[in-house]
């Protein structure tokens, strides 16, 4: 069924953790004699294979734009000298506001050649939001088109740039089609100044903003090379990308992980399951890594072929929230040729997954095992080690990890411990053999169709509505996102319904995805002594409660 994996390194555990020392110095270096770091720029390494297998196939969409190698590099260096030539300079910031289009990797090669730093966002991204992860990141250029769907992506970019205090120029890419637009008066950015850095990605916090996720060239490759080990892949192994390519998972186990093999990157803009499925047949794709509705909606899709669904697809990494055991149970009958295993991971880094010897219990209760070289521990608050089967916070180090948040340095030094493991926030279990069983989060944020939304922008919108005194919103589990929006009050006079809340936070301008599906009313949160809501354990009080909704919709 599956070829014969290449040989792999060693897979990290608590017993050989002390074979990487404490010290970061000491760590890289570590790192670069065990051959996680080459120092190799990815943009150097594909330069390599366009020149042995430039006529192959680089990458394609839905729409029918294709692209050989050698075709992705002249267009990624003809996109390099646009940039170039409009003043944008080596080390500044270039957003990436593009769906997933060929151009999106046009963008991504290209600004890595010019020697610019590529950060991607999804494309339903906000204007707020947009202009504070621009002026976050002192952001020189917005690559983007005029119109996705209905979306006016040429306003929102815009708009942004017009809130900005420096200047921001906004490139238009229309297949080889280049255009500027109005560019005002205002000074410079200020370029970043961190060594090594190579692409930054963002995650939400429970402050409500986004955090700017700084990478190096050689932490990136190294989760490219250990998936390029895990799962036996190379250039002749297409990669299914339906996630959006602005979000961390598309960006490195699509783009990235494409050019890091010269595979071919086969996109999906708008998803559909019925065509995913049409397409992944068409282009024998091998590989992909997706949240827990696009598992969902292919084990539900009408399938006719005598071939069952997803027969060229070895490998099916899903992530981004809890996986129902039972969903997990029928993609393994409905994709009988192709390993599903559950993907965790993190913007900052990490990853997990299971392996073709894990035991079948294992594929399906546990988040699988670390990537090679990853350091995974369970602590305490003391940050004292916890035993096989403990649950306390999990904290991991690692070739893969992230270098820091750009402009928030207090904020990455104060979730490291003092020797080194970043603290992930979340509640887990690790065995005997390093399988990593996730319980819960420490932090807030509500995982919805494999996407991190914050609750704090929701709920200080919902507490300002005239009929709401107290306002709290929790993750509500569901089958097909993970989690779904739930808005818990405390009203004040008359009961407002979920539809009238959801219109005043639009109104409000918080985009649609900010909207809750569910709506409950209480009386009261639990609390600490200090006031603030256990949302834990509220949270549990809204799953096992059985008050009749009120106001769903």
């Amino acid at each position: 069924m599956y070829p014969a994996s290449k040989p792999q390194r060693n897979t990290m555990s608590k017993k050989n953790c002390k074979d990487y020392p404490d010290d970061l110095l000491s760590r890289e270096q570590e790192y670069r004699r065990q051959g996680w770091w080459s120092g190799e720029q990815l943009q150097d390494r594909y330069e390599t294979i366009v020149s042995s297998r430039g006529e192959n196939l680089a990458v394609v969409d839905n729409r029918g734009r294709r692209l050989t190698h050698n075709e992705l590099w002249v267009a990624s260096g003809n996109l390099a000298d646009v940039l170039a030539n409009q003043g944008v300079c080596k080390g500044e910031v270039v957003i990436v506001f593009l769906p997933n289009w060929v151009e999106w990797q046009v963008a991504l090669l290209g600004i890595l050649r010019m020697g610019g730093i590529p950060a991607n966002l999804p494309i339903r991204i906000d204007t707020d939001n947009l202009r504070y992860v621009a002026e976050l990141t002192g952001t020189r250029a917005i690559i983007t088109t005029k119109l996705h769907s209905s979306t006016s992506t040429r306003a929102i970019a815009f708009a942004a740039a017009e809130l900005c205090e420096h200047r921001i120029d906004i490139l238009f890419v229309d297949e080889n089609a280049h255009s500027w637009g109005k560019i005002k008066d205002k000074p410079l950015p200020s370029a970043p100044d961190v060594f090594g850095l190579d692409h930054i990605m963002f995650t939400s916090s429970t402050t409500g903003r986004a955090k700017a996720v700084m990478h190096s060239a050689d932490t990136l490759a190294a989760l490219n090379l250990t998936f390029t080990e895990r799962f036996s892949l190379g250039a002749h192994d297409p990669i299914f990308m339906a996630s959006p390519l602005g979000h961390s998972v598309g960006t490195i186990h699509g783009a990235r992980l494409s050019l890091y093999n010269g595979a071919p990157l086969v996109l999906q803009d708008v998803w559909n399951p019925g065509e995913a499925l049409k397409i992944i047949k068409e282009h024998d794709c091998v590989f992909t890594a997706a949240a827990t509705p696009f598992l969902k909606d292919l084990v539900e899709a009408d399938w006719k072929d005598e071939q069952p669904k997803l027969s060229s697809m070895r490998w099916f990494l899903c992530g981004g929230a809890q996986v129902p055991m039972e969903l997990m149970e029928q993609a393994k009958k409905q994709f009988p040729k192709t390993f599903v295993t559950l993907l965790w991971g993190m913007t900052e880094g990490g990853l997990t997954t299971s392996l073709r010897n894990t035991p079948a219990e294992k594929t399906i209760t546990t988040a699988g095992v670390g990537l090679p070289g990853l350091e995974m521990l369970i602590i305490n608050p003391e940050e004292e080690q916890l035993a096989n089967g403990e649950v306390g916070e999990l904290v991991m180090r690692g070739p893969g990890v992230f270098i820091g948040y750009y402009g928030q340095e207090d904020l990455y030094n104060s979730l490291l411990t003092k020797n080194g493991f970043f603290r992930t926030g979340d509640l887990a279990t690790l065995d005997e053999a390093g399988y990593l069983r996730i319980t819960g989060r420490l932090k807030d944020l509500i995982i919805r169709g494999g996407v991190n939304i914050s609750p704090v922008p929701i709920e200080d919108a919902l507490s300002s509505h005239p009929n709401v005194s107290g306002a709290a919103v929790v993750g509500y589990p569901e089958e097909r996102m993970g989690e779904l929006l739930c808005a818990v009050i405390i009203p004040e006079g008359e009961i407002p319904t979920l539809k009238n809340l959801n219109t005043f936070l639009r109104e409000k301008g918080l985009p649609k995805y900010h909207c809750p599906e569910l709506l409950r009313i209480v009386e009261k949160f639990p609390s600490t002594p200090a006031g603030k809501i256990r949302k834990a354990v509220l949270r549990e009080q809204i799953i096992n409660s059985t008050v009749t909704k009120n106001g769903d919709a």
